[in-house]
């Protein structure tokens, strides 16, 4: 009688049953990792575009003159008060009536200074088209800047905020501007 030694050839039911019931358990694991970052990849487009909208229009607020007269009055280019302009000076927090018109943001008259921009609410949708998802709203108000300015309407500091909703979340920004060149218009 020879002795033969019995060699296996692929696995067993009980280990081929085992291989399964871990890799099902790890690709189970690795799928709901992938659902709950893909269900949740929307969120950072819409605060993206949100910061967008906001960060856009604090740059336009801000790049607006900071002057005491309105870029209309016939002193704007001279007058280092208030007091210095002839007609229009910009002690007011919102647009001015010029020559019987509101000013407005695209309008004509358009806005032609910082403070011309407080209480702005505007909608967008960053496209063009359809729905506008993004609603934004600035605040100007005088502040105190390190020394600069003293919180009154005749401040030499204004505080620019910039709050956007998107997808329920409020995206905020703010800005300072300072009285630096107080006869520059545009």
């Amino acid at each position: 009688m020879s002795t033969s030694r019995f060699q296996q050839h692929g696995l067993t039911i009980v280990e081929l049953i085992v291989f399964i019931v871990i890799i099902g358990t790890a690709l189970a694991g690795v799928l709901t990792i992938l659902n709950v970052t893909a269900r949740g990849s929307a969120d950072p487009v819409i605060r993206k575009q949100g910061l967008a909208v906001a960060e856009a229009i604090l740059e336009e607020v801000m790049s607006q003159p900071f002057t005491w007269c309105d870029s209309n009055d016939a002193n704007a280019a001279t007058a280092m008060t208030y007091a210095g302009c002839a007609s229009l000076p910009e002690t007011s927090f919102g647009p001015e009536t010029v020559s019987g018109i509101l000013e407005s943001r695209g309008g004509t008259p358009s806005f032609d200074n910082v403070n011309d921009y407080n209480n702005l609410t505007t909608t967008t949708n960053i496209a063009g088209a359809g729905v506008a998802p993004y609603t934004a709203s600035v605040s100007v108000a005088p502040t105190t800047l390190n020394g600069i300015g003293d919180a009154t309407t005749g401040s030499a500091a204004l505080l620019i905020t910039v709050s956007v909703i998107a997808g329920g979340e409020t995206i905020k920004l703010e800005g300072y501007r300072t009285r630096y060149a107080p006869n520059a218009t545009p």
